[in-house]
């Protein structure tokens, strides 16, 4: 019994080693290679073991932990941030623009339905059908200066 239990042990520190390496980035490795410290594991299972956890296990850092290159979630990338405060930026000034525009047809059918000089309806610009208009000399007429 104390065998099975001494190989078990030994077993699953070889597995948990071997994982352990197969896991660590390959810049992180120390004293050789990482295709090398694979081998030294398979030949040696237990002394080989030992050596990694010694010698070759990087410092101070988890293994199995992945470097993250780029945002996970859209709210913690900058370009995401950026681009969407510049799309609401646009949106504010179209509305602005579309209100403004608005505000300046208004006037113009207002200017337009009512006579500039008070006095008759719209549509006849306050003559009456059949009636002469009358009209005050172009100042930019050039006819009579000649």
């Amino acid at each position: 019994m104390l065998r099975v239990v001494g190989v078990v042990i030994v077993l699953v520190i070889f597995v948990y080693a071997l994982v352990d390496v197969i896991r660590t980035d390959g810049h992180q490795t120390r004293g050789i290679s990482k295709p090398a410290w694979i081998i030294v594991m398979i030949l040696l299972p237990l002394l080989g073991a030992l050596l990694w956890f010694i010698f070759g296990r990087p410092y101070g850092k988890p293994t199995a932990k992945p470097a993250r290159r780029q945002p996970t979630a859209p709210d913690d990338d900058p370009e995401f941030l950026r681009n969407l405060e510049t799309r609401r930026r646009k949106q504010a000034e179209d509305d602005r623009l579309k209100k403004l525009k608005a505000d300046l047809e208004a006037k113009e059918r207002a200017l337009g339905d009512t006579p500039s000089d008070g006095s008759g309806d719209a549509k006849n610009n306050g003559f009456k059908p059949g009636e002469a208009k009358r009209s005050e000399p172009d100042p930019h007429d050039t006819d009579e200066l000649k």
